[in-house]
């Protein structure tokens, strides 16, 4: 439980990281980040399990990376203090998906 807890903690702090440095990717709180991790997960999860595990980011490939941008996408419309251009999440996924490469939010 403490290690679920942590890694959403991570992955906020990622995505305010990410929300402040890149274009079309709205600087978020921690409240709204924590939020906006949540709802990738979920909506990561949803995706991994209707499409199987070819979509999962974690296969570094081009459909596991183009899943991550829309999944980033559609949290916008979830999360009230998310915005993010399709040019954002293409960003966003791009980075997350070094940051995740470097410092892994999973046990592999």
């Amino acid at each position: 439980m403490i290690g679920l807890i942590v890694r959403f903690i991570v992955s906020a702090l990622v995505l305010m990281f990410v929300g402040f440095f890149l274009p079309g990717f709205g600087a978020l709180g921690f409240t709204g980040a924590l939020l906006a991790a949540v709802v990738i997960a979920v909506l990561g999860y949803i995706a991994e399990t209707l499409f199987g595990k070819n979509v999962s980011p974690q296969n570094r490939g081009i459909v596991g990376f183009i899943t991550s941008a829309v999944v980033i996408y559609l949290a916008q419309f979830i999360v009230p203090q998310l915005s993010v251009s399709i040019f954002g999440a293409l960003l966003a996924a791009f980075i997350i998906g070094l940051i995740d490469a470097v410092v892994p939010t999973q046990l592999r």
